[in-house]
């Protein structure tokens, strides 16, 4: 990373933070180091052009079939689920009736419409294998690629999707994956990582892969000596991973140096670590510490959440920046975006993780979300769309009516925690089920309408990165007030919910993100709406009509999705492959594949299994500082030496 933050709290009302959000699509794509990052991705230049047809006869063959077959299950060829004429299910959700659209409603194949979802998963992977097989990024609409560090990258795209190869039972495709990492992953270079992105991703992907070919079957390699590859590699990338740790206060230093294991201060933000990043290597690293029996991994990664809890934020909700030196927070800025999102995440999926044997987490979650009822959840001013807003002041300043697409995590986050991943018809049956589940239901429904209605709005039926709403002055909040939309997302051009949504130009790009759909997946299996299902298709349609690349490069991110066509931005992300086509996949499948109540899904969908962290002798190793009624952490007062009168 290479731009600088000032020191001083980013200014929603100026340029700093328009900054901060935009100074991303300034690179080149010719910059070292990680190029793709999930809270703040690069953009590598959308005036790259096709270079021509491919050279190779067999190129073209695999890729032209892979092209057919997308086209034909979308129904292209003439016949089924044409695209553009979406059909819909019948089917009610509590508060606001039927949303998707279509003249007429007819039975639906999912398993069509799963098979769809791998032909653009084989289109993308067959894409990279042709024209930037192992490289870290590429770039489909150039048919080329580039390594973060020579020689031969470090297996960025590969391990990220080798666990989506598994689930969609590409044998053929994993083979030629796993003798890539085989043969020439090597961690052993003089390259600075983002710690965070190289847990989720790397580390994580590699975790799962170990995990899914002992559980699904036909995945075992033949040779029985490369069945602990991928934990090998695994445990060798996870220690260099741990100087990032070796800081003064336990909060992990944002890069480490892949061949030294030293810690890095982060390059932007005064130094500072992202909150969200600090806390988002817990799951990675208590599982790996559970298959090896080392217990250094779960001690470490524990410890930044007691440093983080300790710091007494208010109401559970957590400033977005922390020094890695000091362990004391940066500034007071409050989201759920970029920066804040997976924190909460992980709260609730470290409890499940484990079984349900740390309630310390679950504690921390509950504490945060009514946090985000008191002080986030706020109302556009038209449709009464739930709006889970920042603070970019603190939590008594002004709020700000922004959402990041990352927000869209949420809704799923939400439903997973009032049920365990069990539907809500076998949630009700539990004695723990009360008032609080059935509000978090509603709000998680409310929720993800929101987030439906940002790929709703737009001309190209994708969402911008991020959406503004219009909202009352002074804003209506969840605390004074539960309101339910008046909308069902009618699309009509004329609609008027479409008002209360606002889409800036340096805002209208897309990413290929991941976080609706993944929300559509936890609300789908948890409640069993088909209106989920259905939404989800129709935001594949449009991933497929205005994101597929021309002469089988595979898929790319997009520059403005409030036209048609959308210019390109020339770059697939790894996440593509990682998580936005796994959650498809997922969720147009059967629910008895990766079951919530039995895994838990890390931030980039890399699928762990629950464990009992007792078998290993694990253990909670802290204990939160009590609070007052008004919030504020009770500590222990110090011993006071006093004189023979008891005077200090």
């Amino acid at each position: 990373m290479s731009f600088a933050v000032p020191r001083n709290v980013p200014n929603f009302e100026n340029a700093q933070r328009r900054f901060e959000d935009n100074v991303w699509n300034k690179f080149s794509g010719t910059e070292k180091g990680l190029p793709m990052y999930k809270d703040k991705p690069a953009y590598y230049g959308s005036s790259r052009v096709a270079k021509g047809l491919f050279r190779k006869k067999r190129g073209i063959a695999v890729l032209a079939l892979s092209v057919f077959g997308l086209l034909y299950w979308l129904g292209w060829s003439g016949s089924g689920d044409a695209a553009g004429d979406k059909l819909a299910q019948k089917g009610k959700s509590a508060g606001w009736g039927r949303i998707i659209g279509g003249s007429r409603v007819q039975q639906v194949d999912w398993g069509q419409r799963q098979e769809a979802v791998k032909d653009a998963f084989l289109l993308s992977w067959k894409a990279y294998e042709q024209h930037g097989w192992g490289y870290d990024e590429y770039h489909p609409v150039s048919r080329n690629g580039r390594y973060m560090a020579e020689p031969n990258g470090l297996g960025w795209i590969i391990v990220d999707a080798l666990d989506t190869l598994m689930l969609m039972n590409l044998t053929k495709e994993l083979k030629h994956a796993r003798e890539w990492i085989s043969a020439s992953l090597d961690y052993d270079k003089k390259q600075d990582v983002n710690t965070f992105e190289t847990t989720i991703r790397m580390l994580g992907g590699l975790l799962s892969a170990h995990y899914l070919q002992d559980v699904l079957p036909g995945l075992k390699p033949q040779n029985g000596n490369d069945e602990d590859l991928f934990l090998e590699k695994a445990v060798d990338l996870a220690d260099r991973l741990m100087g990032a740790f070796e800081s003064p206060s336990g909060i992990p230093w944002a890069s480490v140096i892949l061949n030294t294991g030293k810690g890095e201060a982060s390059h932007a933000d005064g130094g500072a670590s992202s909150t969200a990043e600090a806390t988002t290597l817990q799951l990675e690293f208590k599982y790996l510490a559970y298959l090896t029996g080392e217990s250094h991994y779960w001690e470490k990664a524990e410890k930044v959440m007691e440093v983080i809890d300790n710091q007494g934020a208010k109401d559970g909700l957590v400033p977005i920046f922390i020094y890695a030196d000091r362990g004391e927070f940066r500034g007071n800025e409050i989201r759920l975006g970029s920066r804040g999102d997976s924190y909460y995440e992980y709260l609730v999926k470290q409890y499940y993780q484990t079984q349900k044997q740390e309630p310390i987490y679950l504690d921390m979650w509950n504490e945060a979300l009514e946090g985000v009822k008191k002080h986030l959840i706020t109302y556009s001013k038209g449709a009464h769309f739930t709006v889970l807003a920042e603070r970019p002041s603190g939590l008594e300043g002004k709020l700000h009516p922004k959402m990041d697409h990352l927000v869209c995590f949420m809704p799923g986050t939400i439903a997973l925690a009032a049920t365990g991943g069990l539907t809500l018809a076998e949630a009700k049956k539990l004695p723990t089920w009360g008032k609080q589940q059935e509000d978090d239901m509603q709000l998680a429904t409310e929720l993800m309408k929101t987030c439906m209605g940002m790929y709703r709005v737009t001309a190209t039926g994708l969402a911008p990165e991020i959406t503004y709403f219009e909202i009352d002055d002074p804003p209506r909040m969840m605390q004074q007030e539960v309101l339910a939309s008046t909308s069902d997302l009618e699309k009509n051009d004329g609609a008027k919910w479409k008002g209360d949504y606002v889409i800036k130009s340096a805002d209208s790009h897309n990413l290929q993100r991941p976080e609706t759909v993944e929300s559509l997946f936890y609300m789908w299996r948890i409640t069993g709406n088909p209106i989920y299902r259905e939404g989800g298709w129709e935001m594949f349609e449009a991933f497929t009509k205005h994101t597929m690349v021309e002469n089988g490069g595979g898929f790319t991110s997009v520059n403005d999705v409030t036209k048609v066509p959308p210019p390109s931005r020339d770059n697939m992300e790894s996440f593509w492959l990682a998580e936005t086509l796994k959650y498809f996949y997922l969720l147009f499948g059967s629910e008895d594949v990766l079951p919530l109540d039995q895994m838990v899904l890390n931030t980039e969908a890399h699928p762990l299994p629950v464990f009992d962290m007792n078998k290993k002798k694990f253990k909670t190793g802290w204990k939160r500082i009590p609070r007052d009624d008004k919030g504020n952490l009770i500590r222990p007062q110090d011993d006071k030496k006093t004189t023979k009168d008891g005077q200090p």
